[in-house]
């Protein structure tokens, strides 16, 4: 490995994650805002605690009370008197539906002239959830889309259809009270209706829509299920008023400045990113081929989210996959190196944010009778890059922003 580089890559993804922490975001959403009567709070996803703590240190006791649904690890401490439940992901448990009926308990009963104060974060559809399916079925329905490579649009529009809350039902909920919502947004394009299923946004994907998705993966589910993805979700609401606070764009933009400052001219690819793992990083690769050997320090960045289609039952996530694949095409490409993180901390069903190659591991992993294509095959990026010091772990980050892939190439 390449300590410079590794070093250059560790400093990069400290600085565009620091960069988009929910904090400030929330609390200009915040300055100024008057609501008459009683303010409650829910908050769901990964960045779920990291955006209570920040509305409860600018506001207080105005918020008379909340409740806090995140993933397991992301609860950092008690904040005034909510109450906080860390559930699964990406895949929805018990914890989901139960801090989810705390949830919905907390805002029932409401008048109009209060206010929930409702923060959404990436994650949010796994773990703000009470299922109009058996919860078995639910987490069949979803481990099946997420096995089959469907995108995070097409799980959410099935998903909504399943749900008390999703598609815009958890402001019905509330009303006749008025719904605030501060979003992070971890979806291509800034879709509302999409981020966390929108909870509190009408739903312009239809049922039709809904049905197409389920043939297309020749999805397996009971006949009540069926009879669900036939119904349709709302489609206005009048007491919601929403607020984007946070995307993909300003991760990148973020991880430019940081390039630059370690004295690389950064290079936005795009910020839609949105492909196989694999297939990205090979791309990737094919880009520092390009442009190796010209005498300047480069840094190619890509925003969005990949998928993993699952061929086998190794260990890994879209991020360490996707720098796992780059390896190949940049091996024995002096001063090449590529990393991937999600912004949140977590990279699929591991403890790691992402992973980092460079011109080294290929020769290094061969050394140890490691093939990288037969690892890719298996879905195994995680112990291949344990084998060499290619994990990235940054913990939860307490935000939730899709992720950033970097290809840099130092002279």
């Amino acid at each position: 490995m390449d300590s410079v580089l590794r070093s250059h890559a560790d400093a990069i993804i400290k600085a565009s994650i620091t960069a988009v922490l929910p904090d400030e975001a929330v609390k200009r959403a915040l300055d100024g805002q008057t609501f008459p009567g009683r303010v409650l709070l829910v908050s769901a996803g990964k960045a779920a605690w990291q955006m209570a703590k920040a509305a409860y240190d600018f506001w207080g006791d105005r918020i008379e009370n909340g409740v806090v649904v995140t993933k397991y690890d992301h609860v950092m401490g008690p904040i005034g008197n909510f109450a906080c439940f860390e559930a699964g992901h990406p895949v929805p448990d018990e914890n989901s539906f139960k801090g989810t009926q705390a949830a919905l308990d907390l805002v029932a009963d409401l008048t109009e002239n209060d206010t929930v104060l409702f923060l959404l974060s990436g994650g949010g559809s796994a773990l703000f959830e009470k299922p109009l399916v058996p919860g078995e079925v639910l987490q069949d329905i979803t481990g099946q889309l997420l096995a089959c490579g469907a995108d995070i649009v097409e799980i959410n529009t099935i998903r909504k259809r399943l749900s008390a809350v999703k598609g815009g039902r958890f402001a019905q909920h509330c009303a006749p009270a008025q719904v605030f919502s501060i979003v992070l947004s971890d979806i291509l394009g800034d879709p509302l209706d999409m981020i966390a299923s929108g909870p509190a946004v009408p739903d312009t994907a239809t049922k039709e829509q809904a049905l197409a998705i389920a043939k297309k993966y020749d999805l397996k589910m009971t006949d009540f299920a069926w009879d669900l993805l036939e119904k349709e979700t709302p489609k206005e609401l009048s007491n919601v008023t929403t607020q984007i606070n946070g995307s993909v764009k300003e991760l990148c933009v973020a991880a430019a400045a940081a390039c630059r400052e370690l004295g690389y001219e950064p290079i936005m690819l795009t910020d839609q990113l949105c492909c196989q793992a694999k297939e990205a990083g090979s791309f990737l690769a094919s880009v520092l081929k390009t442009h190796a050997g010209q005498g300047k320090n480069l840094a190619f960045l890509a925003g969005g989210e990949t998928v993993v289609h699952l061929t086998g039952k190794g260990k890994g996530g879209r991020n360490q996959e996707l720098a796992l694949a780059a390896a190949l095409g940049i091996a024995g490409i002096t001063g090449a190196a590529v990393f991937s993180v999600g912004s949140d901390g977590t990279d699929g069903p591991t403890d790691a944010a992402g992973g980092y190659t460079d011109y080294t591991t290929a020769a290094e992993l061969k050394n140890q009778g490691i093939e990288i294509f037969d690892v890719l095959k298996q879905n195994d990026a995680f112990h291949a890059l344990q084998k060499v010091g290619g994990l990235v772990y940054t913990g939860p980050t307490g935000t939730n922003v899709n992720d950033v892939a970097v290809a840099l190439l130092k002279a």
